[in-house]
């Protein structure tokens, strides 16, 4: 006989996805479902907790103890705060990047744009070298215009048409999914996170880090990559 599957709506963050579960679903199958649903987005997390939407409160409550899934329900992973000493270390078999909305019609219309270019240019060039998947984003590009020219994402992962004001569109969270020892996404871009917790840094730091040592393979490419300084328009102090 068939296993019986119960509905179940999965949230993380702002994310949502409606799927199913077999009856008598405890902790340890929910754990695995979210990260089957969300795992190139919790990556980074170490730790976190699955709450259930109370009718009786109105509220989202911590799983009770021992609960299992014997009816539709409504559940949320919430991430506990990472210590800030796993923030920002970066390993190239366990990072992505995301190139967020370089198009043609933003370049008259956002401040530094040539500049957020030069910073593209060359993390892009060091993804290629390192061997590290590029994910770009363009924003409605029938009306916007595609990525700039000098940005070259012929070796992009992807290159992903949309009209949401996020990257995390679906066809992207489906890839991170496929990329399960995810654990760091460096975003650059039309993009200003710093007040969500992102960690704003330079491309010189990010290079550097991916590389780690004088001895890497590719030390001497990603060198003569950031042997030129980057534009020194303030951006960085402005966010």
């Amino acid at each position: 006989m068939a296993e019986c599957g119960v509905p179940v709506l999965f949230s993380f963050s702002s994310f949502s996805r409606a799927s199913t579960v077999p009856a008598g679903s405890g902790h340890e199958v929910l754990i695995q479902k979210f990260l089957s649903l969300y795992g190139g987005l919790i990556g980074i997390h170490r730790k976190f907790v699955i709450q259930l939407e109370s009718p009786e409160w109105g509220e989202y409550i911590d799983l009770p103890k021992g609960f299992v899934v014997t009816e539709r329900c409504k559940l949320r992973l919430v991430s506990l705060q990472v210590p800030m000493t796993s923030l920002g270390n970066l390993v190239a078999s366990s990072t992505v990047f995301f190139c967020c909305d370089m198009q043609e019609r933003f370049r008259p219309a956002i401040k530094y744009f040539g500049d957020i270019i030069s910073v593209g240019q060359r993390l892009v060039q060091g993804a290629h070298l390192l061997g590290i998947p590029v994910i770009v984003t363009e924003q409605y590009p029938k009306g916007l215009g595609s990525t700039v020219a000098e940005i070259d994402v012929t070796t992009a992962r992807m290159v992903v048409p949309k009209t949401k004001f996020s990257m995390v569109v679906p066809v992207v969270e489906d890839a991170l999914n496929e990329m399960p020892g995810v654990q760091s996404v460096v975003l650059f871009g039309v993009e200003r996170l710093a007040r969500t917790g992102s960690i704003i840094t330079t491309s010189e730091a990010i290079l550097l880090q991916l590389v780690a040592d004088k001895d890497h393979p590719h030390f001497k490419e990603i060198q003569s990559l950031i042997k030129a300084s980057a534009p020194e328009s303030g951006l960085l102090s402005k966010v």
